[in-house]
């Protein structure tokens, strides 16, 4: 109702956690692990759990909103792929969504895969997020 009064940096955060909540559903049921997860990133920047609930709920009825930069880009693909490996399953179909979402973002089609098998297997290696993003950088030129 108020959505006219959000600021972008708010529409923004919203849009993310529809496409956290999205991936989370594409494998036909919301973990616990990922609806948590979900719920965390939205408490860090400032939403209380119940929001980042309803959005999560309401996927379908939020207009997505495209970060401002390629950090932004960056932060949001990891966020995706996190989510992805967060029940400890990585379904195909998640992964073809992980993909997708990057080229979404703004990220060039031919290396949108790499990208996100980049993050997976940093993820999983234990890497920090700024490990590897800054390996990204070598092969995405921002």
């Amino acid at each position: 109702m108020f959505g006219f009064f959000e600021s972008e940096e708010t529409k923004r955060l919203k849009s993310h956690i529809t496409n956290l909540g999205a991936l989370a559903k594409i494998d036909g049921h919301l973990d616990p692990t990922e609806m948590n997860y979900i719920v965390s990133i939205g408490q860090k920047h400032g939403m209380k759990a119940d929001e980042v609930r309803h959005l999560v709920a309401n996927v379908a009825n939020i207009e997505p909103q495209l970060p401002a930069n390629d950090s932004e880009r960056f932060d949001q693909i990891y966020d995706l792929v996190e989510m992805m490996l967060a029940d400890g399953i990585v379904d195909e179909n998640e992964m073809d969504f992980c993909i997708n979402m990057a080229a979404r973002l703004g990220f060039k089609k031919t290396i949108v895969g790499v990208l996100v098998r980049k993050i997976s297997m940093g993820v999983k290696d234990g890497l920090s997020r700024a490990n590897i993003k800054r390996d990204a950088q070598s092969f995405l030129n921002y």
